[in-house]
């Protein structure tokens, strides 16, 4: 298929492995930010093809594996409630809270249901007028645009009966974060192309000159990474730092202006928790208040408790690179996909799952 098996070509990934073999001439850190990517570099083995002493560290770009547990125990007590229908994507359906899961709380009689699209959760609101519908709106830059759809819609259409449970969040606030760390070890980012497509570059362009890092704006199959690490590499050898748009045929420098103007309509900045990051400013969005009636939160009071993490699982130490996940004493045994301890392990987009998935016979 088209941009599919020419960016897998064998004799292409072998040229652009040699490229960056020749040009890496000292250890150099980078990370990639989307956990897409994070899953293609272990299904096809990328970073076996790297030079010796090139490391590639995994970042938080998996939404599932950050949305913090007090989150996730509203969501919980939302999808229990007898009025409500709970509208989620399939990827949140098994992540752990404090004591339980979307999946469980469906298994005891929840109404919670499955959707494809924001605009599905919608149409059920239009559909059972009797009955309160909550989606689940959660995402980075990516997934805003649908689910400010989803609220511009049920404006429209008067519906009062339709709300977001909202934890969406914002990528280049979280890359600060990490380059301000003081064990940060990060020299340059492959950065999220499918973000990218929605919001441009300026936001990274301000990253890379006021930290001096490379960023490299990347797509998901093979031969895009390599190209990503390749351009960073030498930057970082010729002492530059910029952002390069490594993936033109889906992003635009200056992103998609309708989709930007929607999210602006509907959403506002504000600071949002980050499971293994802590508070970060101005790192997710919340309804605007002329939108403020479609907000869950404000509608049902499910004010968000104190949830500490479990003590054995690390997701916060992988989301944040500082720990490769087959490192985890837990990985593999006690935490499966079957049975996780926590995000990265069961969501779709997590690092820990793509090690179980594509490499638990080696590491365990």
């Amino acid at each position: 298929m088209r941009f599919v098996d020419e960016y897998r070509d064998g004799a292409a990934i072998a040229a652009l492995a040699a490229r960056i073999a020749a040009r890496a001439t000292r250890p150099w850190t980078l990370m990639e930010v989307c956990g897409g990517q994070t899953h293609a570099i272990v299904r096809h083995g990328l970073d076996a093809l790297l030079p010796a002493g090139l490391t590639l560290v995994h970042g938080p770009g998996c939404p599932v594996c950050v949305t913090p547990l007090a989150v996730l125990d509203q969501a919980h007590a939302l999808a229990a409630r007898a009025d409500v229908t709970f509208c989620t994507f399939a990827d949140m359906l098994r992540v752990p809270g404090s004591t339980t899961d979307l999946y469980t709380v469906k298994a005891r009689g929840g109404d919670v249901r499955l959707v494809n699209s924001p605009l599905e959760a919608v149409a059920l609101a239009a559909a059972q007028p009797d009955r309160e519908v909550v989606l689940f709106a959660i995402g980075f830059e990516t997934t805003a645009p649908a689910n400010a759809m989803a609220v511009a819609q049920a404006a429209a259409r008067g519906l009062t009966n339709f709300s977001l449970l909202c934890a969406q969040v914002r990528v280049p606030p979280a890359m600060t974060r990490l380059l301000e760390a003081p064990d940060n070890r990060v020299q340059g980012f492959l950065a999220a192309g499918h973000v990218c497509a929605v919001m441009g570059r300026a936001e990274y362009d301000a990253i890379a000159a006021r930290y001096h890092v490379p960023i490299v704006i990347t797509g998901f199959e093979p031969l895009d990474i390599l190209d990503g690490i390749a351009r960073c590499i030498e930057q970082l050898e010729d002492g530059r730092a910029m952002v390069e748009n490594a993936y033109p045929r889906v992003v635009a420098d200056d992103g998609n202006a309708h989709a930007r103007r929607l999210m602006e309509e509907i959403f506002e900045v504000r600071a949002q928790t980050w499971r293994g990051l802590g508070d970060i400013a101005a790192s997710g969005l919340a309804l605007k208040p002329a939108y403020a009636r479609f907000d869950a939160v404000r509608r049902f009071g499910v004010a968000a408790g104190a949830a500490a993490e479990p003590g054995e699982c690390r997701s916060g130490d992988v989301l944040a690179g500082r720990l490769a996940p087959t490192r985890c004493p837990a990985f593999g045994t006690r935490c499966t996909p079957e049975h996780p301890l926590g995000a990265t392990m069961v969501s779709g987009e997590g690092a820990c799952a793509a090690y179980y998935r594509y490499r638990a016979a080696a590491t365990t």
